[in-house]
Formats: C-alpha cells, sequence, structure tokens
C-alpha cells in the first residue's frame, strides 16, 4: 500500500506541477509530499486512539516541513501541497481527491466549539496562496479560491471566488474545469465587487435617461 501510495502521489507532482524533473527529486525535495507522508502516519495514530503520540507525530512533521496538518483531518489522494510554507490544516477539515494547495493556505475555524468547525474541500478544488477558508461549509468540486481570498460562506461547485470577503466570478462554462495557478483565473473580471459597480452604474445611467425622456414628454403635452 506504501508503495502504491508514493508512486499516485509522486505521478501526481509530476503531472502537475512542471518543476518537477524526476521522481527522485520529487521524493527528496517536495515538503508537500512530506507533509503528506508524516500526516498519514499521525492519522492512523490517531484512528486507532493513541492521540497524543499522533500529535507529536504531527508536531514533528510540522517541524520538518513548515506544514501543519492536524492528525484527525481527513486527506483525500493525490494532495498537492506546493512550496507549502505556511499551510495550516485544523482538525475537522476535509479534503478530497486531487486538491492542489498553495503556500499560506489556512483552512480554519470560526468557533472554539467542538464539532465540525473546519471546511470541507470538495474533488479537484485549487486553493490560491494566502487564501483562508475559515467555517466548517463545504467547497464545491472543481472550485477555485484566488490567492489572498478570505471565504466565510460555502462555494458552490464549479465556481471560482476571489476578494476579501470572497465572491463568486464569472467564467466561460468552457473554462472552469482548468487548471488555475494560484487559483487566479485570467478570464475574467478578477474584483467582482467593480462588477457589480459597474453593472449598478449602468443600471443608473438607464435609469436616468428614462428619467430625462419622460421629463421631456411632460413638457411636451
Amino acid at each position: 500500500m506504501a508503495v502504491i501510495f508514493l508512486g499516485e502521489m509522486i505521478r501526481a507532482y509530476r503531472e502537475r506541477d512542471p518543476a518537477a524533473r524526476s521522481n527522485v527529486e520529487v521524493l527528496l525535495c517536495y515538503p508537500g509530499l512530506h507533509a503528506v507522508i508524516w500526516h498519514k502516519m499521525a492519522h492512523a495514530l490517531w484512528q486507532r486512539g493513541f492521540v497524543l503520540p499522533a500529535r507529536c507525530l504531527s508536531h514533528l512533521g510540522r517541524f520538518l516541513t513548515g506544514i501543519e496538518i492536524h492528525p484527525a483531518a481527513k486527506i483525500g489522494r493525490r494532495l498537492i501541497i506546493d512550496h507549502g510554507m505556511g499551510v495550516v490544516i485544523g482538525e475537522t477539515a476535509e479534503v478530497g481527491d486531487d486538491v492542489y494547495i498553495y503556500h499560506q493556505v489556512t483552512l480554519g475555524g470560526t468557533s472554539s466549539a467542538r464539532g465540525k468547525r473546519h471546511p470541507t474541500i470538495g474533488n479537484n478544488v485549487i486553493v490560491g496562496a494566502g487564501a483562508k477558508i475559515l467555517g466548517g461549509f463545504a467547497v464545491g468540486e472543481n472550485a477555485r479560491v484566488g490567492a489572498n481570498a478570505v471565504v466565510v460562506g460555502p462555494v458552490a461547485a464549479n465556481t471560482t471566488v476571489v476578494g476579501i470577503p470572497a465572491r463568486p466570478v464569472v467564467r466561460g462554462a468552457s473554462r472552469r474545469a482548468q487548471f488555475d495557478a494560484y487559483g487566479m483565473p485570467t478570464d475574467c473580471d478578477l474584483d467582482p465587487l467593480l462588477h457589480d459597480v459597474e453593472i449598478m452604474r449602468g443600471e443608473l445611467a438607464e435609469l436616468e435617461a428614462r428619467m430625462i425622456s419622460m421629463t421631456r414628454q411632460h413638457a411636451g403635452e
């Protein structure tokens, strides 16, 4: 199983990271891969009730990689953590398959109460550098979270969100499933608030034109 797991992870890095030039390079030089290996061991201990050893192993992995993954977190297959430094994945977080996470990402909670308080990340999601996803909600499959976005509510599948707080941006249907480096799309307006303001400005201009037209008609009577 360990050999299959390593082979699958290395293959995923080789396919999705153009800087990965060999299997040996990925195995020896990629802290994201190392962090997932440490987590896999810590998670196995956690599931068997060895809480303190699991926490200690997780702490060691954090020390060696700069990536903190709570041993209770559920991690899917082929998770890629690119660069990795500063990534934090909380206790009740769940990460699906083929997820791509950049450095300085936080999958955190907004409550000190016990229970589900960290996000659930669907399959094939990309989370850009510096993004914070905070709360016990879901980020749907194929979603994109732009760099430095702060997400405080659910994200629908196939949706791209950017900004603080994060808001959806409109994209072409054929581009939604593509790989977006750092979760940042290049085929749409990256400022959804500005987009909304421009819509409002257009509506106001249309309303003003109608008022002028009505005034002229009334004056002609």
